[in-house]
């Protein structure tokens, strides 16, 4: 025990007993998951089930630090995987290298006690959140674009994602657009990593229900409890594009020429929402999911589904 015996000082023999019988779900295997593997992998977490789509690229290197220059071109899920056994062959890693979306998700969550949301997409967080929200599991979840961003710790009894942030700006931040510095993705990772072992190790207080915020350009830090926050009577959810049905009324809402996948059959907006017939579901799609989230806010139909398609074919 002489590796933890530091933290047990801390936790306790209980403690350090639930954290190597943890089973994590980490979602994306960049800036934000480096901070947060390389610390539960530290702790001795006992399995982490780690799910990335993406390769290592040369321009993500000053924020996902787990990373080196002799990955590039590597799964992510695989090159941290190897470098996560070279620093404690305790953790058992499960490197799943697929996107996470509706159509997946409850397979991945199977048999885990925690979700970690490290992805840099505001639809992964939504799906991440309904899934937990429906199986009372705990989610941490976090966000940083430029040097501002939030940690917080929703559902597993608590209120969920969607309950504290109902309804989306006009425009969201992203790491590609906006521009990100390593230092405040790592702080909020960290902070991920610090409320994911307070709730495997039944640390108290819990986090859950807590948001930590951060604004690392004036070295701000605040936070607030949400343990009130209502849940949406009828929120409209996403998909994937495998759960289309022959029925639905597809509208893409892109612009001609936009990257992404081809979605045949699809409708181009030109004015109004088309009206749906009697019982049928409107399918609401764009790149991230924010225009369709969006669309779906002035729509007048009943049954709503979204659909963020991402960049690549």
């Amino acid at each position: 025990m002489s590796r933890y015996d530091r933290q047990i000082a801390t936790l306790g023999a209980e403690g350090q007993a639930r954290l190597r019988a943890g089973r994590v779900l980490v979602i994306g295997a960049g800036g934000l998951a480096a901070p947060v593997l390389q610390y539960l992998v530290g702790a001795g977490v006992g399995h982490l089930r780690l799910v990335d789509a993406d390769r290592v690229a040369l321009s993500n290197l000053h924020r996902q630090t787990l990373f080196r220059d002799t990955d590039l071109g590597a799964p992510k899920v695989d090159a941290a995987a190897r470098h996560l056994r070279a620093l404690n062959p305790d953790t058992r890693l499960e490197p799943v290298a697929t996107a996470f979306d509706p159509a997946n998700a409850a397979a991945l969550a199977e048999g885990v006690d925690l979700v970690i949301d490290c992805a840099d997409s505001f639809a992964a967080s939504y799906i991440a959140s309904d899934l937990c929200l429906a199986r009372g599991l705990p989610l941490i979840s976090a966000s940083v674009s430029g040097t501002e961003g939030y940690c917080g710790g929703f559902c597993g009894g608590a209120p969920s994602l969607r309950a504290l942030f109902p309804d989306l700006p006009a425009q969201m931040g992203s790491c590609a657009r906006d521009g990100v510095l390593g230092p405040a993705v790592g702080l909020l990772g960290a902070a991920q990593a610090q409320m994911a072992l307070a709730v495997l190790a039944g640390m108290t207080p819990s986090p859950l229900g807590q948001l930590v915020t951060c604004d690392a350009r004036q070295m701000r830090f605040g936070g607030f409890r949400f343990a009130g926050a209502v849940e949406p009577a009828r929120p409209h959810r996403f998909i994937a594009r495998s759960q289309i049905r022959p029925d639905d009324l597809l509208v893409d809402l892109r612009a001609e020429g936009e990257a992404g996948p081809p979605l045949p059959g699809a409708r181009r907006l030109a004015g109004d929402l088309p009206a749906t017939a009697p019982g049928q579901r409107l399918v609401l799609a764009c790149r991230s999911g924010l225009r369709a989230w969006t669309a779906s806010a002035r729509s007048g139909a009943e049954n709503i589904a979204l659909l963020a398609l991402g960049d690549n074919d």
